[in-house]
């Protein structure tokens, strides 16, 4: 059985400062767009999530979860890239890295924990990692003792306007 899976989509401009029609339209019609980005790519991802949960269960350090999840979505076809390298800018310079637990097909990243339970602080970090790269979707993904999955969209107009 599934959980539940939270989607948030995040815009630069806040929607109680929407003072036009054209500005609404162009909200919605975004938002309608990032709910939709690469679903079909997240539900089989989220569908492989729950196959590595049934295997292993909860308990496990997250490297292990992390190392079974590439395993699995490279046996089905997926191109993975495990911890790669994201730079975050500041002003035109590099003020930190970070490294994304995996990305797939260069369009999602996962973030992977094996806590109890999510924090907001785990959705934080997550957002921030779409802030930082040209990928709009991302997976929270839980190894808890109940598993749960968070998908996060940031769509890159909404980067270019914070950047302005």
């Amino acid at each position: 059985m599934h959980s539940i899976v939270n989607f948030n989509i995040h815009i630069s401009k806040p929607l109680h400062s929407i003072v036009n029609f054209k500005d609404f339209i162009f909200i919605k019609t975004l938002m309608e767009y990032l709910e939709f980005k690469h679903k079909e790519l997240t539900e089989q991802i989220i569908g492989l999530f729950y196959d590595v949960y049934n295997e292993l269960g909860f308990g496990f350090l997250e490297k292990v979860y992390q190392n079974a999840m590439y395993f699995e979505l490279l046996e089905n076809g997926f191109d993975v890239k495990p911890q790669k390298q994201i730079k975050v800018h500041f002003k035109g310079r590099q003020v930190g890295e970070y490294f994304a637990d995996l990305i797939v097909d260069d369009l999602v990243i996962l973030e992977l924990k094996a806590t109890e339970s999510l924090l907001e602080e785990h959705e934080i970090q997550l957002i921030n990692y779409l802030k930082a790269t040209d990928i709009e979707v991302g997976l929270l993904l839980n190894f808890g003792r109940k598993p749960k999955c968070i998908r996060k969209a940031f769509a890159n107009e909404c980067k270019k306007a914070q950047k302005k």
